[in-house]
């Protein structure tokens, strides 16, 4: 029998009228990276409140590591570090000084957090910059000085909402290689005890998605699709046609003036199209016809595998989404 590290049942959080998250269920077992993916406003944001004890709960419960958040939420938290989305170090105290805050207001001693500090540091790649202050380091940096700050009191969770928001290629690369270096090393490694980390990190970002090993898609505070990202992307399997040519307009007139396609959606020079089940072939044998004849002319027409993109979009689209 699976035992979980997180267990969230029927969460619902109101501000007014808007059900900012409205009967979320999670269960995420240790060592596994969860993606919550959603549009802005989608209620990622405040299940992780939710889910630290940051914020209280209309209804439902959860409990973290066995502790349940509302009752026991001092054991709970002790059990979890947290990275926001934005950068909440103080930048006019040095690298080192703001993890010693954060692990002395968590109650460890300088025997306790001098080592494992400097432990992270080294994890992180910032052990040549602990005497920096945080207000010099460039937003990578803070992005790995907030890591580290979360990391040392050894949580069995750890809670990242977008951290990558905002920086470059480069830096996301080397944040997530670090978050999959975490989960992946053994319990004696990591020093986390049996079982190892889980990660729940929220991310806009479909090319993050696909390293988590279960996505959860958000839309108005619900989690409408859950599964590994291979499976979900199996759903639309067949389903999704490439189209590349010129002018644009007429490619996604003509597209849109198909009866079998779905939907139509740019990526880059390209078009996606959604097409319905089991008619991929009978689109790509007329519409280029179809583009000709409108005055446009097609480079390439064919069947893609589908990626998350196209998951993310047809998970957006009301009607659509239901049959999902």
């Amino acid at each position: 029998m699976t035992e979980y590290l997180v267990q969230a049942s029927n969460l619902r959080k109101s501000f007014g009228n808007t059900h900012a998250v409205n009967d979320v269920s999670l269960q995420i077992p240790a060592g596994e990276i969860y993606g919550l993916v959603g549009s802005d406003g989608a209620g990622k944001t405040t299940t992780m409140r939710l889910l630290v004890g940051a914020l209280l709960p209309d209804g439902g419960e959860v409990s973290v590591c066995g502790y349940n958040v509302l009752k026991q939420t001092e054991q709970a938290r002790s059990t979890i570090g947290y990275l926001s989305q934005r950068f909440s170090m103080y930048e006019d105290l040095t690298v080192l000084e703001n993890i010693r805050f954060f692990a002395e207001v968590r109650g460890l001693s300088s025997t306790e957090w001098l080592p494992r500090s400097l432990e992270i540091l080294e994890f992180v790649g910032l052990e040549k910059f602990k005497d920096r202050r945080a207000g010099q380091l460039s937003g990578g940096m803070k992005q790995k000085l907030g890591l580290a700050s979360a990391l040392v009191t050894r949580p069995r969770l750890l809670l990242l909402d977008e951290p990558t928001t905002g920086v470059d290629p480069v830096t996301r690369q080397d944040f997530w290689q670090l978050v999959i270096k975490l989960v992946a090393a053994s319990p004696s490694q990591s020093g986390q005890g049996e079982g190892g980390v889980s990660v729940i990190i929220s991310t806009p970002y479909m090319d993050e998605a696909s390293r988590c090993h279960r996505v959860g898609f958000m839309k108005n505070g619900q989690i409408i699709a859950e599964d590994t990202p291979s499976n979900l992307r199996k759903r639309l399997n067949g389903r999704v046609v490439e189209l590349r040519g010129a002018p644009l307009d007429v490619l996604r007139q003509s597209a849109r003036a198909d009866a079998d396609v779905e939907d139509v959606q740019a990526f880059g020079d390209r078009l996606h199209l959604r097409v319905a089940d089991g008619k991929a072939d009978t689109v790509l044998k007329r519409l280029k016809k179809e583009i000709v004849n409108a005055g446009g002319h097609v480079d390439e027409l064919r069947s893609v595998p589908p990626g998350l993109e196209d998951v993310f979009i047809a998970l957006s689209d009301h009607e659509y989404a239901s049959t999902f």
